[in-house]
């Protein structure tokens, strides 16, 4: 799958923290070249034992294998997901098949969120709001007004903001999983 025609696009994922709430949600949809080839996707994960949350795009190969050390990582690490962060990033500079992951993981729990790349780095946004994947700048642009314009608790900013972002990406669908800290 090199081509870049056929290359696998997929997802909008977002994390919104108000009111000692952490939401994170994804869009279902992957996308194979032109087409939406699955509608129903779930790109949510509970991780450390539930305390953790984590979406991902990309893909998918490459998602699962950054999930999987990044998991690991956490084990290793109980469950600091600071720390897992930094050193699965230390592994970057040594492994090849690391380097080359096409991949994003947003990473939240109760007081930190993160976003991972493929290539080794990790963000910690100042304002706590991630968006990654297709759709993930609408999804911020319209979380960001909604934490600033309404009182709604964090998951329905998530949930709204994703439902905006499908209306305007193609690679993003309507079809949510939103779930809380």
């Amino acid at each position: 799958m090199s081509n870049a025609r056929n290359r696998i696009r997929s997802t909008t994922i977002l994390a919104v923290r108000r009111d000692g709430q952490t939401a994170l949600g994804g869009d279902g949809q992957v996308t194979l070249g032109q087409t939406a080839v699955k509608h129903d996707s779930c790109k949510i994960r509970r991780l450390g034992e539930g305390k953790i949350l984590c979406g991902f795009a990309g893909s998918a190969a490459d998602s699962f294998a950054l999930l999987d050390r990044f998991e690991d990582k956490l084990q290793q690490f109980k469950g600091n997901i600071r720390r897992a962060a930094i050193a699965l990033a230390k592994d970057w500079r040594t492994d090849r098949v690391l380097r080359r992951l096409e991949s994003l993981l947003a990473a939240v729990d109760d007081q930190t969120s993160l976003i991972l790349s493929g290539s080794g780095d990790v963000i910690e946004p100042t304002d706590g709001v991630i968006g990654i994947g297709s759709g993930g700048m609408y999804a911020a642009a319209a979380a960001r007004a909604l934490l600033k314009h309404s009182t709604l608790p964090a998951a329905e900013i998530v949930r709204e903001s994703l439902l905006i972002a499908a209306d305007i990406c193609v690679y993003t669908n309507d079809h949510l999983t939103v779930e809380t800290l």
